[in-house]
């Protein structure tokens, strides 16, 4: 009995931290570790279910007498996953975690926690995972004792039709690795663009929406330069003759070429501004 035990405990968190840090690792991911951890506990959810669905599969088809056929997966499977239940009621509290220090709630800049904050995360998780830390714990305290004692080697067919609940599973866990992977790949290119000004590869309707809010609030000021579109090489050329500015006739639009994915830079706009950088950061 004790070997399959250990080796589900070995397994389930051994694919979880492998997973999590080739995401971090990997040159061409280079996750930050809240995306990492909530991804990986994802896949190891999805790995579970696969196993879990393809050994009731095999059970189940493998009993002809649905009451006294016996199949030695059964009970080796059973015994199995039961480290992945206490395992995973972690790795969901590891996920709630990252979320609550994604939302901006303290602690993700290095600072210290205040008083209580982590009993105040915990109590958060238990309120909005009741039900599943539940399961998981009849299904180790409860289901588990019922079925290396109780059944006494009966109904090995009811339990792969168990199993074969969890076929679903991946199909959710997909669902949200999906998400998360957007979620991701967006705040990457954010951060490489380095969250000032409207810079190249900005989002088409962020750069437009606020290319118009700046001339259609900076009408009224003092006349400016015009600038011309970027040359090849990357570098605007500004031009030294000056443009009156009225409340009928801003300055003239840098609208950003969407079908080619080129957007107006900053130093583009800072001649059209006549003011310092400040006046063209985006709000962060």
């Amino acid at each position: 009995m004790l070997t399959p035990m250990v080796a589900g405990g070995v397994v389930f968190p051994g694919l979880f931290l492998l997973s999590k840090s080739t995401l971090q690792r990997l040159p061409q991911l280079r996750w930050e570790e809240a995306d990492a951890v909530i991804v990986s506990a994802r896949l190891v959810s999805s790995v579970q279910a696969i196993m879990a669905s393809t050994a009731g599969y095999i059970v189940s088809t493998s009993c002809k007498h649905i009451i006294d056929d016996q199949h030695w997966l059964s009970s080796a499977y059973t015994q199995f996953a039961v480290p992945y239940f206490i395992y995973d009621i972690y790795a969901m509290f590891l996920c709630h975690w990252h979320k609550h220090q994604v939302k901006g709630h303290g602690g993700d800049d290095g600072a210290a926690r205040a008083p209580g904050s982590t009993w105040a995360i915990a109590r958060g998780y238990l309120h909005k995972e009741f039900l599943m830390v539940l399961h998981h714990a009849a299904m180790v305290l409860v289901c588990f004792p019922l079925s290396v004692v109780w059944r006494q080697g009966k109904g090995d067919f009811f339990l792969g039709c168990m199993l074969m609940a969890e076929v679903s599973t991946p199909f959710v866990c997909l669902g949200k690795i999906l998400i998360q992977v957007a979620s991701a790949a967006a705040r990457k290119r954010m951060a490489g663009n380095g969250r000032r000004g409207i810079v190249r590869g900005s989002l088409p309707a962020l750069s437009e929406a606020y290319l118009l809010a700046i001339h259609a609030a900076l009408a009224d000021s003092a006349p400016c330069t015009s600038v011309s579109p970027s040359v090849a090489g990357g570098s605007p050329v500004s031009s030294p003759s000056p443009v009156s500015a009225t409340p009928h006739q801003p300055f003239p639009l840098l609208r950003p070429n969407l079908s080619s994915g080129q957007f107006p830079s900053d130093r583009q706009l800072r001649p059209l501004l006549g003011a310092p950088d400040s006046c063209i950061q985006l709000p962060t």
